[in-house]
């Protein structure tokens, strides 16, 4: 590889010849983040749709050389390129500590897929444009939902019952208790994924260790909330009711009874994600005559 600004380590891969990004374009790219012990921390291609960068001014507060703008910089449509940013050159150009997950670079590898170049542009019609081409990227996903869930079950030989509502569940296990009602209280273990296998949530920390997305913050323990008062996604709360306690259960909710043609807008779920949930449901705690209700979080 060769040496960069900022201690920048990179290799051009690809270099398709087209001009190389200035400031105020914006550029659409895949692209992979990896620690230097080959941890990967983000994919684009796991969700499915691109991210959108700006390029600025080296002057912008914040701006060094050998950072991501750098490498921006370095790229223009059909490019593709691995870099290694120095995290000692980060922690002494902005005071930030280098993680303890890394040695001492992050890596980047990048393809550009489109260059939205500023020129004379007004930003509005700069917008205008790159507005367009996300609808267009968010469309295909719209038309691939249907694919991906048929893809899914056929890959994994499933055979599910299917609701009204497009909802599919397989059990693993049945049990034989009730089935909880609107208001009961319902105790989980659940390890959330789409459909080509990225985990992207769980209440288990030994998977959340094993596919990469451990987070010391927060507690690994059993899902606790009401059911059917909207809670939870609408796929959670018409596949709880239909799972008597003791189950252990796969549901495949389609992204209408999730998070729709949004996403979870953290770049978890994207847009029009159908999502695979397995659970188990460990315990039922009835309402109360009154109607109290338990108080949870929102899954």
């Amino acid at each position: 590889m060769k040496t960069g600004e900022g201690g920048m380590k990179y290799k051009i891969v690809t270099d398709a010849g087209n001009v190389k990004a200035q400031d105020g374009d914006l550029l659409s790219l895949n692209v992979i983040i990896k620690t230097d012990r080959d941890s990967i921390l983000s994919n684009t291609h796991d969700i499915g749709i691109p991210q959108i960068v700006t390029v600025v001014s080296d002057s912008t507060p914040g701006i060094y050389p050998g950072d991501h703008n750098t490498m921006f910089k370095m790229l223009g449509e059909g490019d593709s390129a691995v870099f290694h940013l120095d995290m000692d050159t980060m922690n002494a150009r902005t005071g930030q500590p280098t993680p303890d997950f890394f040695d001492r670079y992050v890596v980047f590898e990048i393809t550009v897929n489109r260059h939205f170049q500023k020129g004379e542009l007004t930003d509005s019609a700069l917008y205008a444009e790159v507005n367009t081409y996300m609808d267009e990227q968010v469309g295909r996903l719209k038309d691939l939902e249907e694919g991906k869930v048929s893809d899914y079950i056929a890959k994994n030989n499933l055979e599910t019952e299917t609701t009204e509502s497009g909802l599919q569940i397989v059990f693993t296990e049945k049990g034989t208790d009730a089935t909880p009602n609107p208001t009961d209280t319902v105790v989980v273990n659940y390890t959330g994924s789409l459909t080509n296998g990225k985990v992207f949530d769980t209440s288990i920390q030994e998977i959340a260790e094993k596919e990469g997305i451990y987070n010391p913050m927060r507690p690994y323990e059993p899902a606790r909330f009401t059911i059917g008062v909207g809670q939870v996604i609408p796929g959670w709360d018409e596949g709880l009711l239909l799972a008597p306690k003791g189950s252990k259960f796969k549901l495949i909710i389609p992204s209408a009874l999730a998070y729709g043609q949004m996403g979870d807008q953290r770049g978890s779920i994207p847009p029009y994600a159908p999502l695979v949930f397995d659970i188990e449901l460990i315990d039922v705690v009835p309402a109360t005559t009154d109607g109290a209700q338990d108080t949870t979080g929102n899954q």
